[in-house]
């Protein structure tokens, strides 16, 4: 198994919010063959949850971002996501900003804990999708934390890191960027059926339970059930 750690303040704990805390993350490439890349949609909504909720929160605290290989990475273009929805299940992800075909992007790199890995290792691509949706559902969360650099880090400060920012494989799920948004997250692409009378994306009624929800057109008014 290959692991990422991560050097940070947790500024929210205030027993020991001057003492850096480490993270052990498993590597993405568990469950992946190359990094996915996450388009920069989800981090603007993230930000715009933050301004908008309480529990949605900002820190500049990673101080130290170390490879499976033991090597140390500069840490300015990195984001470390801490979340704990309503039912106390935790997530935990790492990722880091590049740029891809002129355009920012952030590529998957390690998450946790170890009963996440499993959901992604299960139902990989649509596990992404969904647990991104719910990061940004200020309605499921109990809290998120979104963590950033806090200056240079301390291998950088000692002089002793490696600049390896190439190292990275990448993936671009196919469709994966689309302008027009569907149901589950601004930033992911549809899913959904189109509408066989008007051609327009079916949506969702959030008032049924995934697997047995009911999807109705927007346009028309036309209505299905997702099992059928």
């Amino acid at each position: 198994m290959l692991y990422w750690e991560v050097y940070t303040y947790t500024p929210w704990d205030r027993l020991n919010s001057q003492t850096l805390s480490k993270v052990r993350l498993m590597s993405i490439l568990n469950v992946f063959d190359k990094y996915p890349l996450i388009g920069l949609r989800f981090f603007n909504d993230l930000k715009a949850n933050i301004q908008q909720y309480p529990h949605y929160t900002f820190y500049n605290t990673i101080k130290r971002i170390v490879d499976p290989k033991n090597k140390d990475y500069t840490i300015q273009n990195w984001n470390f996501v801490w979340a704990m929805d309503k039912e106390k299940r935790l997530y935990q992800f790492l990722f880091q900003k590049m740029k891809r075909n002129n355009e920012m992007m952030a590529a998957l790199v390690a998450l946790a804990p170890l009963e996440l890995v499993k959901l992604f290792s299960t139902h990989k691509k649509e596990a992404i999708l969904k647990t991104l949706s719910l990061l940004n559902n200020h309605k499921t969360l109990s809290f998120a934390t979104l963590l950033e650099a806090q200056g240079k880090s301390l291998a950088e400060e000692s002089q002793e890191f490696t600049i390896d920012n190439k190292s990275l494989q990448r993936i671009q799920f196919s469709n994966y960027l689309k302008q027009q948004p569907n149901i589950q997250g601004q930033w992911f692409p549809h899913f959904s059926p189109k509408c066989p009378i008007c051609g327009t994306f079916m949506k969702e009624l959030e008032a049924y339970r995934i697997g047995f929800g009911k999807l109705i057109c927007p346009q028309c008014g036309y209505e299905k059930y997702k099992n059928k």
